[in-house]
């Protein structure tokens, strides 16, 4: 038996002969929603159909996610018809800590430091430092924090950040000892495109808003969200919801842009508007202003 993916006909895993794992049909179901929202949210489709697709793999499957992930690790997931490496990496999360910090993302409902109470190691106290000093969202962005020291939090030192990095490999279903590598990043121009995209179309009332949980006492549904697509890039933008932001009076300012390109690990910047020279008042990428010195006055071009 066969299972069409929409790009071409690959063999399919073993197919379900009775009912299929419970696990398998909350993972998919939670796939469904996800792609639900994002058509309600205005993205083009591509995605949604994807999540869908694999949503209806996992569904036919007789053997549970759960003891693939733990078997075969990431790579037992991403082997399945339409499992891309994003796809795996939601089914992991949802797997070891039953959350999705992407779907909680789109809902308003993300809260890392809950996510993060989660490993072992980590309690409530560092937790909350980890998301705020820190800035981090994800699992996957604690890992490469902790791993290759590219946070500076007060309470942990060496033997902790290598206990925290081994625990979060485990959960994620991947080996501990991985080196460094270097992961695309769309160019500054894009990005750039991205962020007036975005501000242009909330300003004008255009986006879907959403009300954050965080720093939101009265349920505002406040929070404008873009979803877009730019060749084999995908965005995702909103205006910061930190707790930084909102001392400095910035959440209009700030834009953080969520990108995703298949193959690649999802990765995330901040947009925001330079306050020294020789940018003083251009809008740049966070950590990236060299590049945007030499790619600030590139025009808007071919987008979807």
């Amino acid at each position: 038996m066969t299972i069409q993916t929409g790009v071409q006909t690959v063999p399919a895993p073993t197919i379900a002969s009775q009912d299929p794992p419970a696990v398998n049909l909350l993972i998919a179901g939670r796939l469904r929603d996800y792609a639900d929202l994002l058509t309600q949210q205005g993205e083009d489709g591509f995605r949604a159909r994807a999540f869908r697709r694999a949503a209806d793999v996992i569904t036919a499957l007789d053997r549970p996610v759960e003891e693939i992930l733990s078997q075969d690790g990431r790579e037992g997931l991403t082997a399945l018809p339409a499992v891309g490496t994003g796809i795996a990496s939601a089914i992991a999360e949802m797997v070891t800590t039953g959350r999705w910090s992407q779907m909680d993302r789109l809902r308003g409902d993300l809260a890392p430091e809950v996510l993060f109470r989660t490993i072992p190691g980590i309690g409530a106290k560092l937790a909350d430092r980890l998301a705020k000093d820190g800035q981090l969202e994800s699992l996957e962005e604690l890992e490469h924090a902790v791993r290759f020291g590219k946070v500076a939090v007060r309470g942990i030192g060496p033997r902790r950040r290598r206990m925290i990095a081994a625990a979060i490999a485990e959960r994620l279903g991947r080996p501990f000892f991985v080196t460094e590598t270097t992961v695309a990043r769309p160019p500054v121009a894009m990005l750039l495109q991205v962020d007036r995209m975005y501000r242009d179309r909330a300003a004008a009332g255009q986006l879907r808003k959403i009300a954050p949980k965080r720093f939101n006492p009265t349920g505002d549904a406040w929070l404008p969200i873009l979803h877009a697509r730019h060749g084999d890039w995908h965005f995702t933008a909103l205006f910061s919801n930190t707790q930084l932001a909102h001392q400095l009076n910035k959440t209009a300012d700030w834009v953080v842009i969520y990108y995703h390109k298949e193959g690649q690990p999802d990765g995330r910047c901040t947009v925001v508007t330079a306050t020294r020279r020789p940018l003083l008042g251009q809008r740049v990428v966070r950590g990236r202003e060299p590049e945007d010195e030499e790619e600030i006055s590139n025009e808007t071009r071919n987008w979807k």
